[in-house]
């Protein structure tokens, strides 16, 4: 497959935009997933290539976050767990839908997002963080074993819902959120790439890398500026708002009616 060069500049800066979405709120796959049916893969082969990225710059964003000081996982494993084992159960209802009924659901969970957002605006600036030692209680696993199968259904805006999750639910504050949604989809990415590793879809590990590339830069400065800038949580929040929006327009097949109006 040829692929002009000017193509690979594009890749690399739609990786970067997509490290600093993906690590400060989530959805950045709303940006790599275009950018490799651009670069010709097919939608199959496109989302299992993107969890190449996805999966190097969560690494790239906890070390980054580790050697701040900032990495506090305090109750991540228990959180971590049961994201995992609702990944698989959402991997095998993602074989059972269409993609219309997908785009649905997603967009009526966006919704609901972006209301708990303006709803709850003191939660979401927190500056440290209110979590109880020891087990989180069952409502709140029950909760994470929710969101893995989300994640396992499809991964576009997983992120998001880590984040009101623990920061409504769980009672972290934004900064240290972010830190334990890396892992957690560290782990859930993991889980999905040995799936595609096992099935007939092939992954791209060329481009995969090169986009890797941008989404790891992207994914270094994201995570200094969430550890280093005063008021980082109000930043995060507001762009929290620009991704919920985006995706509520994309996942109801607006931004589509509107580009063509555009057109």
């Amino acid at each position: 497959m040829h692929i002009a060069w000017y193509n690979y500049i594009f890749a690399i800066l739609a990786g970067i935009l997509a490290g600093i979405i993906n690590t400060l709120a989530g959805s950045g796959s709303a940006v790599t997933l275009p950018m490799l049916d651009l670069l010709g893969l097919s939608a199959p082969v496109a989302n299992a290539t993107n969890r190449v990225g996805v999966l190097i710059q969560n690494i790239v964003g906890i070390a980054t976050f580790q050697r701040s000081g900032r990495m506090n996982l305090s109750g991540g494993l228990w959180l971590t767990i049961p994201a995992m084992l609702g990944s698989v159960v959402g991997a095998y209802v993602a074989t059972l839908l269409d993609k219309e009924q997908m785009e649905l659901a997603i967009g009526v969970m966006m919704v609901i997002v972006l209301i708990t957002i303006f709803l709850n605006p003191s939660k979401w600036l927190r500056q440290h963080s209110e979590v109880k030692e020891g087990r989180p209680g069952w409502g709140t696993l029950g909760l994470f074993f929710l969101i893995g199968i989300y994640g396992g259904f499809i991964q576009a805006g997983v992120g998001v819902f880590l984040l009101t999750a623990m920061v409504l639910g769980a009672g972290y504050s934004l900064v240290h959120a972010n830190a334990i949604k890396l892992m957690i989809v560290l782990a859930l990415t993991v889980v999905a790439m040995v799936v595609f590793m096992l099935s007939p879809v092939r992954i791209d590990w060329g481009i995969g890398l090169l986009m890797a590339v941008g989404q790891s830069i992207g994914a270094w400065a994201a995570a200094r500026f969430a550890v280093r800038v005063p008021n980082a949580n109000v930043w995060v929040r507001r762009l929290l708002i620009v991704v919920v929006i985006y995706s509520i327009l994309k996942f109801f097949g607006l931004l589509d009616l509107l580009l063509a109006q555009l057109g």
